[in-house]
């Protein structure tokens, strides 16, 4: 049987490349996810850490049972929303009210049926405690604007400042709850320096 493969990195290029100099403005489609919410500092939080090994789970269970059925794609990195109900104390000092949706786009040929029969299967493998959270979901973000981080996650505050002034400068608005801050986990986290990891920070406006 041929399969066929699907890299949405590389048909959505735009979406997963950024400058690390300049902000680019981008349209973001309708795309099919998987994830999980919570709350709490991703450093510290089990909660998280239970949540981020239940997608790769779910996204690699998937993943294995298309490409026996001649339809395989590539498992795309770990993205993450991030919010706080009042965003005048989302800042590092405050980690343990961040509330997040850690999510993995999938291919438009996964269906809900197959999502579900992903998580099914995650589960008689491993123990999963956030395997019940996974959610099949649409993110739907439209416009927006990105830009490259390469470094540790709490040396971000520059890159954010340059992502939002450029979107000022183009009149654009955002509120941070209905338009939430938005990363691209590029890096495998477990195993890259903290120095070398590359973030796309992503916010869209309207």
């Amino acid at each position: 049987m041929t399969t066929m493969k699907i890299d949405l990195k590389k048909e959505l290029k735009q979406l997963y490349t950024a400058s690390l100099n300049e902000v680019s403005f981008v349209r973001v489609p309708e795309l099919r996810i998987i994830s999980v919410t919570g709350r709490g500092d991703p450093n510290t939080s089990e909660e998280f850490k239970n949540a981020v090994e239940a997608l790769f789970s779910v996204a690699y269970a998937i993943k294995f049972a298309k490409k026996r059925a001649g339809k395989d794609h590539a498992v795309m990195p770990l993205e993450g929303l991030w919010w706080t109900d009042d965003m005048r104390y989302f800042s590092l000092e405050h980690k343990d009210i961040w509330q997040w949706n850690m999510l993995i786009v999938q291919p438009d040929t996964v269906s809900d049926i197959d999502i579900a029969a992903g998580i099914t299967a995650a589960g008689e493998k491993k123990d999963l405690p956030s395997l019940g959270k996974v959610t099949a979901g649409v993110l739907d973000e439209g416009s927006a604007a990105q830009v490259m981080h390469v470094g540790p996650y709490a040396s971000e505050a520059a890159s954010v400042e340059k992502l939002h002034n450029a979107i000022k400068e183009k009149g654009g608005a955002f509120n941070g709850v209905m338009q939430k801050h938005h990363e691209i986990y590029l890096s495998d986290m477990r195993r890259t320096a903290p120095e070398k990891l590359k973030t796309i920070i992503r916010q869209p406006f309207i």
